[in-house]
């Protein structure tokens, strides 16, 4: 027995923000596309930050073609100890991606994932508002899924569905460095 999505011109599309300094907040929104792939949707997801970093998702992504399509439009995460980039470099990045999530919004997808655009907000590589107006100006049935950390109060008052994932506990901090596979 298929599955019957719900169609376009009766869903109501959600503002999803997954925040906190816990892992998992991609990893959520990549659930969702699982989900969203069974009903035969397609998905949009741009990265803001992560730039050429290789992990492992980018070859699971494949895998979810044609329904699924990744935008790598970051420079690399932003202020950390080996970003040597210049930060207009960083800026121009995000505002591309920025540029680009604008105008694929009716472009037939029915998610559109703005991945670690929270942390680009903070950083100042994009101004809040200019990121609601993107948001505010989707089609009505579009749902879009906002990740990263320090989601700014203005993004969280917009949401319609507000997750934040709070650290508990984290191998790193036993010496345990990212895992293939698990963190990449």
């Amino acid at each position: 027995m298929a599955l019957q999505a719900i169609p376009r011109a009766e869903r109501k599309g959600l503002v999803i923000v997954y925040t906190g300094n816990g892992k998992g907040k991609t990893t959520a929104a990549l659930g969702m596309v699982v989900r969203a792939i069974g009903y035969d949707w397609r998905i949009l997801m741009i990265q803001f930050i992560k730039g050429d970093w290789m992990y492992g998702e980018l070859e699971g992504f494949k895998k979810l073609a044609p329904n699924f399509e990744l935008k790598r439009m970051g420079k690399g995460f932003v202020r950390i100890m080996w970003d040597k980039r210049p930060i207009e470099d960083h800026i121009q990045a995000a505002a591309n991606a920025l540029n680009y999530a604008r105008e694929n919004l009716d472009k037939d997808y029915d998610i559109v994932i703005l991945d670690e655009i929270n942390v680009a907000i903070k950083e100042g590589l994009l101004n809040v508002q200019d990121v609601i107006k993107v948001v505010k100006n989707r089609p009505a049935y579009l749902t879009m899924i906002l990740t990263g950390r320090n989601a700014a109060k203005e993004i969280i008052e917009l949401a319609d569905l507000v997750t934040e994932m709070i650290e508990i506990k984290h191998p790193f901090k036993k010496g345990i460095l990212a895992q293939p596979g698990i963190d990449y």
